[in-house]
């Protein structure tokens, strides 16, 4: 309520001249405020996200069991510069692109999205 009557002030006329503009410097500085709130609210999570994104392919070894974007688990047999070298099961890997990596799992650990899918184990 209290925004609305600022606007209405801000954008009077000053001394009720009917032939004059309102002053340019109010529109630039709500352009500069959306930008600032732009900035703040999509460009700078992403860069985090994307910054996040770059350790976590940059800190997979060999040994570390990962899921991809695919569905597909398993665990990283070679570290190459731009794929890995996967074993999915007993004599059988695959080569996927560093790309696909979604998750590093631990041993016995399920990818966060299956935790909240799964219905509570009940004792029967």
């Amino acid at each position: 309520m209290m925004v609305m009557q600022f606007l209405t002030m801000a954008m009077a006329q000053p001394g009720g001249a009917e032939g004059q503009q309102p002053q340019s410097g109010f529109f630039f500085g709500w352009i500069a405020i959306m930008i600032a709130i732009f900035y703040v609210m999509i460009i700078r999570p992403q860069r985090r996200r994307e910054k996040e994104r770059k350790e976590l392919l940059g800190n997979i070894k060999t040994g570390d069991r990962v899921l991809f974007s695919g569905g597909m688990i398993g665990i990283v047999a070679n570290v190459k510069e731009k794929t890995f070298t996967i074993k999915v099961a007993d004599k059988t890997k695959v080569e996927v692109l560093r790309g696909a990596v979604t998750q590093v799992l631990g041993k016995d650990e399920l990818p966060s999205d299956l935790d909240q899918d799964l219905p509570a184990a009940s004792s029967k």
